[in-house]
């Protein structure tokens, strides 16, 4: 969903992970990431490039868009 967001793709969010774009669909589809340095680096790329982490809340947890 962060990455609909944010309008990119698979590739793309790869490439400001570091990791390979494999890794990403992997993750994706429900797959195990590996490593949790891998789920950090997706974090990380996801939230540098404007997405925010919504905690558990009663609803779910999920991600919105930063507001400039």
């Amino acid at each position: 969903m962060a990455r609909a967001a944010l309008q990119i793709g698979v590739r793309q969010l790869a490439h400001k992970a570091g990791i390979s774009s494999m890794t990403v669909t992997r993750f994706e589809n429900g797959h195990s990431a590996g490593a949790p340095e891998t789920v950090a680096a997706l974090r990380a790329a996801l939230e540098s490039a404007g997405v925010e982490f919504i905690p558990e809340n009663g609803g779910g947890a999920g991600v919105r868009l930063r507001k400039e």
